[in-house]
């Protein structure tokens, strides 16, 4: 157990130990040659102690003293990786639980000693992904192995020289998808078939995220927070870094899109069995109907749809993300997320008591409609009850936001904070009633501005508690709500006097004040439900992807440059044709419609309203266009063309 404990501590990449551990030299062939005889003899006589002892050891040689480089040591790594095999698959009453599990770790810490191919460990895991529902030790292989990638991965850069390491292939990603997706409709069915008893322990056991899915979340994460957060060198501004960092981007896109791709698939998987669940548990008769549908939006929240979904929505919001190539390719499925989300909890509401109080007393309905308009009327028949009915979505900033110094003040103490709520015509200051400091000149100042220079509001200090000056500044810390008017408040905090002998805490309390754009505070504790919040978060994303698709693509750098060439008159008045290879060229037929003979370059020219498709066989001469003196001066030198000179002939 000391080595296991040594094995642990040296697992931390900040304990003196890692590095202690690291700089030892490698052990010698016939020292593991030595293990594993001990390990072959532990086996035969099924001494379990010193197998999970051989085991540790294991785990400490591979990963910090040995180095397969030679032949031989090559042979007892394979020697090595035998016996470990032959414990993994073991039958389950011949090897207790806390051994296999030892295995996994021996297995994991020597991935890329018994498995020095990139080839070698990829078919290792497709064995694991592929076969773990079957066995136990290739479920518990796996669980170990992705999650020591995960974590690994975790730490590190994309575009480092481990990132295809720990980040797994297409393939691999796609089987682990899988698993991640029959696991969250498993758990999602178990709602609706578990005893109550079994349902009541299910909830006490979410959110927890299964190896798979926390794979999954370590891949989103160093792909997305890679693509938002990275920057270009500013030291290096070569035509090389920034090509490099180009490439590095659009190969982060790709990446993103791929997954993203295939995270909507699954979730479009789940959301389906999610209605199914959902539909089967309202149309059914057990007693705990109710319990059992307020407790799927907790199991909810534990599969791929709580811990996938939110994540990916906020972050193709980012700019960097919002490509039209993006857009075109996820529109899709956005759509149909949301029809799912939408519709399951339209679902979950009608079982709500509010949605049953707005469909209650029809009678009441019915006279409410009757003193409509008949356009209102008209209208008012094709409403129908949403899934936001009867939900208050919370307002931003509703919550407020918390200005306090610390508790006590002490000597010298300085503090100056800004509060910004963006859209806010007014600001209301909420004070707490402990507010005190010993002297009226300890301070509090307010702006309704964002530094010091701006409007002086009101100012606060002192204490009536019979201790500094024993009065207070004006009128006293505000019982009542302060209205600053704008979006903007700055507060100015200043301890001038030092803290006397008799002067106890609660007169030294110093300021906590809550800002909040209403007026009245806002009961935002409960939120939206997580259903509700997920449809509003599809909708937002599928609403911005639909602008980029009708926006199309973005204005290129030829076409700025040739702004003004294409609003000149002289290219307004052309025909274009599509030629056979797509290429747009002006039309060789002039239009037959009669045109004036000269147009005007500072009057707007447009088309006459008849037919411009002109008779085959037929020309007209096309009306000239008189263009300004300096205009055709510098069509000249370009051209190369001279103006024409007209000499006088001699007779």
């Amino acid at each position: 157990m000391c080595i296991h404990q040594l094995n642990l501590l040296a697992a931390s990449n900040n304990l003196p130990i890692t590095s202690f551990l690291g700089k030892q030299h490698p052990i010698e062939a016939h020292h593991l040659s030595s293990i594993c005889d001990i390990m072959e003899k532990a086996m035969v006589n099924g001494d379990t102690c010193i197998i999970r002892c051989i085991l540790v050891v294991f785990q400490v040689v591979f990963k910090f003293f040995f180095s397969p480089q030679t032949e031989r040591n090559r042979d007892i790594v394979r020697r090595s990786g035998l016996l470990l095999w032959q414990l993994l698959m073991a039958p389950r009453d011949q090897i207790c639980s806390e051994i296999q599990k030892e295995v996994c770790l021996a297995i994991s810490s020597g991935l890329n000693i018994l498995y020095p191919g990139e080839a070698e460990i990829n078919n290792l895991l497709k064995l694991v992904l592929t076969e773990g529902e079957r066995n136990s030790g290739l479920s518990q292989l796996r669980d170990v192995i992705l999650t020591n990638l995960a974590e690994q991965l975790q730490n590190n850069r994309f575009g480092s020289e481990d990132d295809d390491h720990y980040r797994l292939n297409d393939e691999l990603l796609h089987y682990i998808l899988k698993i991640v997706v029959r696991e969250s409709c498993v758990l999602i069915t178990k709602c609706q078939t578990v005893s109550k008893d079994d349902f009541q322990r299910l909830l006490s056991t979410v959110p927890a995220a299964s190896s798979c899915l926390r794979y999954l979340m370590a891949v989103q994460n160093h792909l997305l927070s890679n693509t938002i957060l990275i920057k270009p060198d500013e030291n290096d501004d070569s035509d090389s870094s920034l090509q490099g960092e180009t490439l590095k981007v659009q190969e982060l896109k790709t990446s993103i899109l791929s997954l993203a791709t295939q995270i909507l698939t699954g979730c479009d998987e789940v959301l389906e069995m999610l209605q199914q669940v959902t539909t089967a548990l309202i149309n059914s008769d057990i007693s705990d109907r109710e319990q059992r549908l307020k407790g799927l939006e907790q199991i909810t929240k534990a599969t791929m749809l709580g811990h996938l979904l939110p994540v990916l929505l906020t972050s193709l919001m980012h700019p960097n993300l919002q490509t039209l190539t993006m857009a075109d390719a996820l529109m899709p499925q956005l759509v149909q997320l949301v029809l799912y989300t939408s519709q399951t909890a339209l679902l979950l509401k009608t079982q709500s008591p509010v949605f049953s109080e707005l469909n209650s007393s029809p009678s009441g309905a019915s006279e409410q409609k009757g003193k409509l308009l008949p356009e209102e009327r008209m209208l008012e028949e094709k409403e129908e009850p949403g899934f936001l009915t009867g939900l208050k979505i919370p307002a931003p900033w509703a919550a407020g936001k918390t200005v306090e110094t610390v508790h006590p003040v002490r000597d010298n103490y300085k503090f100056k904070e800004t509060v910004h709520i963006p859209g806010a015509r007014c600001l209301y200051l909420r004070f707490d009633n402990r507010c005190s400091s010993q002297y009226d000149y300890d301070k509090l100042v307010i702006y309704a501005g964002p530094n010091t220079n701006s409007r002086k509001v009101a100012e606060y200090g002192g204490n009536t508690l019979g201790y500094g000056s024993r009065s207070v500044l004006g009128t006293g810390w505000p019982k009542d709500l302060v209205k600053v008017e704008g979006d903007t408040v700055t507060f100015s905090f200043e301890m001038r006097s030092g803290r006397e002998h008799n002067t106890p805490d609660k007169a030294m309390w110093g300021f906590a004040c809550t800002v909040r754009a209403q007026e009245s505070s806002e009961d935002v504790s409960g939120g939206l439900p997580f259903l509700v919040d997920l449809a509003l978060g599809l909708s937002v994303l599928a609403c911005s992807m639909l602008r980029i698709l009708y926006n199309g693509p973005e204005i290129t750098k030829d076409e700025e440059t040739c702004q003004e060439l294409l609003r000149s008159k002289l290219l307004q008045r052309c025909q274009w044709q599509v030629e056979a290879n797509g290429v747009i060229s002006p039309a060789l037929t002039p239009s037959p419609s009669p045109l004036p003979l000269t147009i005007e370059e500072d009057r707007e020219f447009t088309y006459p309203s008849d037919v411009l498709v002109p008779p085959v066989g037929h020309y007209f001469d096309l009306p000239r266009i008189r263009l300004p003196p300096g205009i055709m001066i510098k069509l000249r030198e370009i051209s190369g063309r001279a103006r024409p000179q007209f000499r006088p002939s001699i007779k």
